[in-house]
């Protein structure tokens, strides 16, 4: 088993992150959270297990030893610190705006500092999840092919297609085995619309994980500065 930080962004898929993480623990892997404020408007904290604490952007710039709030040096730095306690990476569900910022190399909030952060080798997992026609715009499959490129996958070997579907099979392939990526479903969605986007089942993420962590084991990790949140 294995530490898993999850990352929850702005989709309306985010009511199911306390399923998740449930399922998460359930499969002996250890927990920690982390939301964007979007993320938060969708599911209540409380409903998380008591052992899978939960950060925020607030968290990010929270320096409690320091009377002004001010970081001062020797403060921990937050995304670096779950960088370091964590073996794999899971953003579930990936909303479009987040997707975009992690091909883009933008990092504005922790969870695309932690991205920004991350060693590579080990592994990630991404379970998109939007409405239809942004699933299907061209900039999805953009962003997707900038994520294969960035991250092993040579250009040349990549097809030229402006729907995301083609690229899918080259996440978690030869050239690039430590990035999953779980593909959105059909299914109504929550804005009324029927088409693909719907974010994977939890069952199917869960096993993700276990698949990610077999294909691309996670050296092992120093202890935990993060067990328990302060």
């Amino acid at each position: 088993m294995a530490r898993v930080l999850l990352g929850v962004t702005g989709s309306v898929a985010a009511i199911r992150a306390p399923e998740l993480a449930h399922a998460l623990v359930a499969a002996g892997h250890e927990v920690q959270m982390m939301a964007t404020a979007s993320a938060l408007r969708f599911f209540d904290p409380l409903a998380l297990p008591n052992n899978a604490p939960l950060y925020t952007d607030a968290d990010e710039w929270r320096f409690p030893r320091s009377p002004d709030g001010r970081w001062s040096r020797d403060d921990a730095v937050l995304h670096i610190e779950l960088r370091a306690w964590a073996e794999l990476l899971l953003l579930a569900p990936l909303d479009a705006h987040s997707l975009g910022k992690l091909a883009l190399g933008l990092s504005d909030n922790l969870l695309t500092c932690v991205f920004r952060a991350w060693e590579h080798p080990r592994p990630v997992v991404l379970a998109p999840a939007m409405n239809t026609l942004m699933w299907e715009s061209p900039q999805t499959a953009r962003h997707l092919r900038a994520l294969l490129e960035d991250h092993g996958v040579e250009g040349a070997a990549l097809p030229t297609a402006r729907r995301p579907e083609p690229y899918l099979a080259h996440f978690g392939g030869p050239s690039c085995p430590h990035m999953q990526l779980v593909g959105p479903v059909e299914k109504r969605l929550a804005c009324g619309d029927f088409g693909v986007g719907g974010m994977s089942s939890v069952p199917e993420l869960v096993e993700a994980v276990a698949r990610a962590l077999s294909a691309s084991p996670a050296q092992a990790r120093p202890a935990s500065t993060l067990s328990s949140k302060d």
